[in-house]
């Protein structure tokens, strides 16, 4: 379950800008340890470029993001570049080297970033594989397996480095009901499990009312964020008009998940 003592990230008037175009102002929220947090909103709202900027691939126009008690991108590039090796990313594409096996995959990050010995680093690729459910699959390419199976693999590699955070872009997107619905299970076993921090955007209702703990709604016409809390909840009692149109498309799959089989 989500721990709601300990602070992981927060995010403090921040504002994300290209040039002179605005595309959001005012973001003001946190993430705590062990919580996944859904980063949601109607399209062009700047949901991933908001990822872009909590992993360190933008630099905010205004405003801060603080990892605990540490100003991301008050540090010194080189430092902000290790600090990055703190997290854990799954690209929308999933973004595997099609020339490479599944395990050189998640062997790669492990070979640059740590001192494994080649059989450690092996054995650690089996390991990551295992956990999302790939075991025996450590000499396939991504070309040979199935689109959920690549999403899981991505997934492996993400956590190839024991990351204390997660992020997630769009993990749902081309994959179909069933495989989403494998992908949010093993996302809350992760969870569970681990105890990671796992920040997810994403525009699917089922995966929304399915895994999150807490979220927060930005607005592509506002320019802001007008939503904040539990995705049921503000489905159940929205802030505005435009929250409950975006959440309560889901109501008839949300009721048919809750009854269950």
């Amino acid at each position: 379950m989500a721990t709601a003592e300990t602070i992981a990230i927060t995010i403090d008037k921040l504002e994300m800008a290209y040039g002179d175009f605005v595309i959001q102002r005012d973001l003001n929220f946190r993430i705590h340890v062990g919580e996944i947090f859904i980063i949601m909103g109607d399209s062009g709202s700047g949901k991933s470029t908001l990822l872009r900027h909590l992993i360190g691939l933008q630099r905010p126009s205004k405003g801060e993001i603080r990892y605990g008690e540490t100003s991301f991108w008050g540090m010194p590039e080189d430092e902000r570049r290790r600090f990055s090796r703190r997290f854990g990313v799954l690209y929308q594409s999933g973004a595997l080297w099609s020339s490479m096996t599944l395990a050189q995959n998640i062997m790669l990050p492990l070979k640059e970033h740590a001192d494994y010995s080649t059989k450690e680093v092996a054995e650690l690729a089996s390991f990551k594989l295992s956990l999302v459910g790939l075991a025996g699959f450590e000499d396939y390419y991504p070309a040979e397996i199935s689109g959920g199976m690549r999403k899981r693999a991505a997934l492996a590699r993400a956590m190839a480095l024991d990351p204390e955070i997660l992020f997630f872009d769009e993990p749902s997107a081309g994959l179909d009901p069933i495989s989403s619905r494998r992908l949010d299970d093993l996302i809350l076993e992760l969870r569970d499990s681990l105890g990671s921090t796992i920040v997810v955007v994403t525009h699917e209702l089922a995966s929304i009312f399915t895994i999150a703990d807490n979220a927060v709604f930005v607005d592509a016409e506002a320019r802001t964020q007008t939503a904040l809390g539990n995705p049921k909840e503000l489905r159940d009692h929205p802030p505005s008009e435009k929250v409950g149109e975006f959440l309560r498309r889901g109501v008839s799959v949300e009721s048919k998940k809750e009854a269950g089989p």
